[in-house]
């Protein structure tokens, strides 16, 4: 599993690079083939990879995944692949490829894999814009989906937020700063304005956070800005606090006379409520504490993955069954070998037990 994980790791594929991701599939390609004794279907209609094993029906479990990672091409230098005193390390390791060697060992070691579906994406890190109509189009023909996004701490995904995402553009009237300021509209000071607004849209106690992150505003020290910009990250547990949300960032109104506001985006993620995963998580404990591997916990987050969508037409869906470690997306990204065959060996057991149901 090891030297799996390595192969994928040193295949780096961050998802704007969509030669490195193809690289990258096409060593996943071979690795799910020798182990599964199955060729993935490429499917590529806008030239970004997404694999897709299909054995029989396909349609009682579905596996879901992606290869793309956040480190850009070139990351190895700084941070190679390792493994000191039980600990992997290396760029995307966590964040998934670990999971997809998990993955394809589970259904090594099973006899029969009549009823599964494979998916593994190439674009999640970037809002699966590419891949979401597959990816719920999926979820849609099966009775289970498990997502072999990372377990900090081990804890599986049972409830996850979901996320909206905007840009709001500040149109103002340029001047000189020094000569006739009045003259103009400033761009800064209406964006201010909004952020302070946009900030008291949170509403902590039901779970909702609005949050503006990256701003801009300006082109030289002496001329009054005619632009500013905002991002805006929504995270809300419910689908009815995001379009509060929505409704809310769509009704804001300008501070100062002459400014316009102009706004984009919306919700990119439906939640994934603890009610899509309740099922599935029972049985994956009282398969975990069979495997003598102890009780199995859950947690709810923020942070969102593709099993947002399959929850979102439906679907029960479990999140969370990849590799135990931590820092996602950071320096200290890491894994602990020591949970490679155990995670692989639940995720077996789930799929057996899924792909038996009538």
């Amino acid at each position: 599993m090891i030297d799996d994980v390595e192969a994928l790791v040193t295949a780096e594929s961050p998802t704007s690079d969509v030669d490195a991701v193809a690289r990258c599939a096409t060593v996943l390609a071979a690795l799910g083939t020798r182990l599964t004794g199955r060729s993935p279907e490429w499917l590529q209609d806008t030239g970004r990879p997404h694999l897709r094993w299909r054995f029989g029906g396909g349609d009682r479990v579905l596996l879901l995944g992606h290869l793309d990672t956040v480190w850009p091409v070139g990351s190895l230098a700084a941070h190679p692949f390792a493994v000191t005193d039980g600990v992997l390390t290396g760029p995307g390791c966590f964040d998934m490829k670990a999971g997809l060697v998990q993955l394809f060992h589970a259904l090594a070691s099973l006899d029969d894999l009549d009823g599964v579906t494979v998916l593994v994406t190439s674009d999640e890190e970037g809002g699966s814009a590419d891949s979401r109509a597959l990816i719920e189009d999926e979820a849609r023909r099966t009775g289970a989906v498990l997502v072999l996004e990372a377990a900090e701490g081990g804890a599986l995904k049972t409830e996850r937020k979901g996320a909206s995402l905007y840009d709001l553009t500040v149109t103002g009237r340029a001047a000189h700063a020094g000569l006739e300021p009045e003259r103009g509209v400033n761009a800064t000071t209406e964006l201010a304005h909004q952020i302070l607004a946009v900030d008291g849209l949170t509403d902590r106690a039901a779970g909702t956070t609005v949050t503006p992150t990256v701003a801009g505003a300006g082109t030289t020290r002496n001329t009054v800005p005619d632009t500013a910009s905002l991002q805006i990250d929504v995270r809300a547990r419910t689908e009815r606090e995001q379009l509060r949300v929505d409704t809310a960032l769509r009704a804001l109104t300008c501070a100062l006379d002459g400014a316009r506001l102009t706004l984009d985006g919306g919700p990119n993620r439906p939640p994934l409520p603890a009610g899509s995963s309740a099922g599935l998580f029972a049985l994956a404990g009282e398969l975990h504490t069979a495997l003598g591997l102890g009780p199995l916990r859950g947690a709810a987050v923020g942070g969102g993955s593709d099993g947002n969508f399959t929850a979102g037409v439906g679907t029960p869906t479990l999140d969370g069954l990849g590799a135990v470690g931590g820092g996602a997306h950071a320096d200290d990204e890491h894994v602990l070998v020591a949970e490679l065959p155990a995670r692989a060996a639940l995720l077996a057991a789930l799929v057996d037990e899924l792909r038996g149901r009538s």
